[in-house]
Parts: structure tokens; sequence; C-alpha cells
């Protein structure tokens, strides 16, 4: 049973970002992912059990009770640093604490699951941005990690327009309309790009993400 109190079932989010010892601006790269990491606890406050806290200079963590709510709150990151210029790795899983919710700050706790997922977050020969540790039931992991990879894939292939264009509808909101004002190109050229950019595609594989993990979620069938 899950508890806001104490211990109990949630959902760790952790991350880091990927080669993040070979950037020409390391201050740079760190303003940008303090700022992503501020950004992304205020946006998603009320679903944070624990909030996203950097543990190390380029590694966070943090706690939620649904793995649908994890999936959006990586996204959202994911996407804030990539407009940033950084690439990072998320891994998402179910944690049973054995010690206290820690409210404030993600850290100084302990629970099965914890270890699994920074054991397969640090697998630094898998490129794939979306990992899943659900422990127990290491199929379901490796078939939400394929769907991850499709989504890992999709944003690398964008151009520098492609991915300025996608993060202006995603991130922002915008429509086609404001994206062509704001670029200074005809409504007909963004829909181009948006289809070069295998936005549908994307978007269907994140909502095919999100709705299984939210049948999850409503079953309480988290068990791996």
């Amino acid at each position: 049973m899950r508890k806001e109190t104490g211990g109990g079932r949630f959902i760790a989010v952790m991350g880091d970002l990927v080669s993040s010892e070979s950037v020409t601006s390391r201050a740079q790269l760190h303003q940008n992912f303090n700022n992503a990491v501020s950004a992304v606890n205020a946006q998603f406050a009320v679903n944070l059990s624990s909030p996203l806290t950097i543990t190390l200079g380029d590694e966070f963590q943090g706690l939620t009770l649904q793995a649908a709510e994890a999936l959006r709150i990586v996204l959202a990151l994911r996407l804030r640093l990539l407009r940033a210029g950084a690439l990072c790795r998320f891994v998402i899983g179910p944690v049973d604490l054995a010690t206290p919710l820690n409210k404030d700050r993600a850290w100084n706790m302990m629970g099965n699951g914890l270890a699994q997922a920074r054991e397969r977050l640090n697998d630094k020969k898998d490129g794939n941005a979306y990992r899943f540790s659900f422990y127990r039931d290491k199929p379901l992991s490796g078939l939400l990690e394929a769907v991850g990879k499709a989504l890992t894939l999709t944003e690398e292939g964008w151009t520098p327009t492609q991915a300025s264009y996608v993060l202006s509808h995603i991130l922002d909101g915008a429509d086609v309309p404001e994206i062509a004002a704001k670029n200074e190109v005809t409504e007909r050229a963004v829909y181009k790009v948006l289809a070069a950019a295998n936005l549908g595609f994307y978007q269907d594989q994140v909502e095919a993400l999100l709705v299984f993990l939210g049948s999850r979620d409503e079953a309480g069938s988290e068990k791996e």
C-alpha cells in the first residue's frame, strides 16, 4: 500500500547527463541542467512525492506515485534539456521504501528497487534515453524500452529546424500558425518540417506508453 508519510510503493525517476565530461562549458551545462530540473519540479509539484533532486553534479532522482506521471516528468525534462543542447538518459521503476519518505529532497531513503534502477541507469553502453526497471518483470521492462528506443531514435534524427519546431509545439503549446509566424515561413513549410520529424509517430508512441502505464496505475498492478 502506498503511503505519503512513510514507507510504501512509489515510482522512482532517475537520470543523468550524457557525456557531460566532454562539454566545452561545464558551467553552462550545469546551469541549464539546474534550470530544467527546477522548471520541471515546479510544473509537476503536485505529482512529485519527493522532488527531483540533483544528487551529484550531473545526476538526479525523485519519487512519484504513478508510472504515467513519471513518464510525463521524464519527457518534460528530456525535451527541455534537448532544447538547451544537453543529452540525458532516464530510468523509471517501482520502489518499495523501507524508510520514511523524504518529502523535501530525494535522498537518504532505502528500499527495494532503488539499486536496480540505478544499475539500469548506469549502463553506459546502451544508447536508449528511456529506460525502465520493473525489476520483477524484466520482459515488461524490455517491451517498454523498445518503445523508449523508438522515441530516442526519433529525437536523435531531428535536424535543428525540426527540433525547434517540435519543441515549440510540444513544450510551448504553439500551433502551426504561431510557429510559422515566429520563424517567418509558410504554414505549409511548418507542416512539412513536422511531418519530416515524424511528429505523428512520436506522439503515438508517447501516448501508447502513457495509456499502458496509466492502466497499470489504475489497476494498482505494479507488482513486477
